[in-house]
């Protein structure tokens, strides 16, 4: 009997040692390395002698192309305009989160077959959750199974338009000794549906799990396999839920769905603007409204702080939605350019409804929040504020200013604060009156009264 041999694989990035390591040499992250069994395959090489088949690029020769509708806008929005006929797509998020829920949605509205594959639910329990959704599809075919050759042919066979996979991490290829969820049964069975996907010309949608640090489990050569990459996620004591695409080959990575989780399902939020400003308070010192561009669309934030006395030695630094790091450097801006004392107080940070921010047009707005509350005094409740602010403390330009300002002007604000070169640049038009701003000092003086 032969003696099965033993490698030790990084869960983050698939770097492989024979002997377990506590941190990855390759990516160096620490605890990824997982036992797991050699496969040794046995075969002959032969030289290929056949004539080598391929085709010459011709772009005027394809028709224009034809997507798969989800039907579900905020969907086809991240997805670039509907599922790509012979793509693959990974949805990842935390448990519970509602991927279950947002593919069997997404499955009912559908114009086409589609291939309902679960590992993880009965029959009789996707029925249920059918029924709280209020789904009453025929197109829908549902199969319980695991066996990824099982799985293959059934998808041979039927040849569904769309196919969804729940979850890749339960789905196993008999041909390795390794248990379901393993790297080594995970790349293969991505590998492999990959290839069914461009032979039948089908969509397929895979639903993964996520590590404990957020991330899709398994290794990175995943993501690389599939088409596109989309993230489900969301805070837990919310009830908003956003769909964020980290990788789209055939889209943009830079827009977000917006989804509001209720007792019967997913419900689309069709103006987010509204509903993260609706439970704002008109006067309270520390919030100033700011606008930020999530791909196409503009959307208006609330940004909330808090600064107060530190009693002990090192003052905290909290920010719930925003880089820590970039707070860091608008708190030394703010000592440096507007003579502000803040080494000694802790600071808190939050954008409110639970989104994350990460480009710089949120500058101006989080440095007026901490000067608002730092002095105790109002910033405008009528006004909105936008800008990227630089290390010298000057205000820069942003990207898409129309967009915003409308934005603002559609939700009845007043007043616009932006950069002064993008009102030079631009020369916006509007009912809503413009504040061209320079520099730090010049907006917190305009902005807090």
């Amino acid at each position: 009997m032969a003696k099965n041999r033993i490698k030790y694989v990084c869960s983050n990035c698939g770097h492989e040692e024979l002997r377990w390591m506590g941190k990855c040499p390759s990516c160096d992250s620490w605890n990824s390395f997982t036992e797991e069994l050699v496969e040794e395959k046995k075969s002959s090489k032969k030289k290929y002698s056949g004539e080598p088949s391929f085709t010459k690029l011709n772009a005027e020769a394809h028709q224009s192309e034809e997507r798969i509708k989800t039907n579900i806008e905020e969907f086809d929005r991240v997805l670039g305009g509907g599922l790509m006929p012979g793509s693959i797509v990974l949805l990842g998020g935390d448990p519970g989160i509602g991927k279950s829920t947002l593919v069997m949605q997404a499955a009912a509205k559908i114009d086409g077959d589609v291939l309902y594959i679960t590992g993880e639910e009965s029959v009789n329990q996707i029925n249920l959750r059918a029924k709280r959704l209020k789904i009453h599809s025929t197109r829908i075919s549902v199969m319980t199974e695991t066996d990824l050759d099982i799985i293959l042919n059934a998808i041979e066979k039927n040849a569904p338009d769309v196919v969804i996979v729940d979850s890749i991490q339960t789905t196993y290829k008999t041909d390795f000794n390794n248990a379901p969820g393993t790297i080594t049964q995970i790349r293969e069975c991505t590998a492999e549906l990959m290839q069914l996907a461009k032979k039948k010309n089908s969509a397929i949608i895979i639903v993964g799990h996520v590590t404990k640090e957020g991330a899709i489990a398994g290794p990175k050569v995943l993501e690389h396999i599939v088409d596109t990459v989309l993230q489900f996620e969301g805070e837990k004591s919310y009830s908003y839920r956003i769909l964020r695409a980290q990788k789209n080959r055939f889209g943009s990575t830079n827009e977000i769905g917006i989804f509001e989780m209720h007792d019967d399902g997913l419900k689309e939020v069709k103006n987010p603007s509204e509903i993260f400003l609706s439970e704002r308070e008109k006067e309270i010192t520390g919030s100033v409204v700011t606008s930020s561009m999530e791909g196409t669309r503009p959307i208006l934030l609330e940004v909330q702080a808090l600064v107060t006395p530190s009693s002990y030695g090192n003052p905290q630094r909290v920010a719930t939605g925003f880089d820590y790091r970039r707070l860091s450097i608008l708190l030394a801006v703010l000592e440096k350019r507007a003579n502000m004392r803040l080494s000694a107080q802790n600071v808190f940070l939050n954008i409110a409804g639970g989104i994350r921010i990460d480009e710089p047009a949120v500058d101006l707005a989080v440095c007026c929040a901490i000067a608002s509350n730092f002095s105790n005094k109002f910033a405008q409740n009528d006004m909105v504020v936008i800008g990227e602010v630089g290390l010298g403390g000057e205000v820069r330009s942003v990207s898409n200013i129309e967009k915003r300002i409308q934005e603002a002007a559609k939700l009845g604000f007043k007043k616009v604060v932006i950069p002064a070169n993008n009102y030079k640049a631009a020369k916006v038009k509007s009912s809503t009156e413009i504040i061209p701003i320079d520099n730090i000092l010049t907006a917190l003086k305009t902005i807090i009264k």
